[in-house]
């Protein structure tokens, strides 16, 4: 075999085996972001879900001052 052949050959295997290893770290780069981004997304989705329930509990808390505050203000 001449030998541009087998530098050829090993070049393109070399070549072949750069890119599929640069597509399989950037994918594996890719996903974990992904799993960061899902993570923060349930968070602020359990932060959202927690807003209505404290926004109730100030009413109620705001309705029992003024209750006494009226109370303090007869006596």
């Amino acid at each position: 075999m001449n030998d541009t052949v087998i530098v050829a050959i090993v070049s393109l295997f070399g070549t072949l085996a750069g890119t599929f290893g640069g597509i399989l770290t950037s994918s594996k780069l890719t996903n974990y972001r992904l799993e960061q981004l899902e993570k923060k997304v349930d968070k602020h989705n359990n932060f959202a879900e927690r807003i209505p329930v404290m926004e109730q509990s100030i009413k109620v808390a705001n309705h029992r001052i003024e209750d006494l505050e009226h109370e303090f203000e007869r006596k």
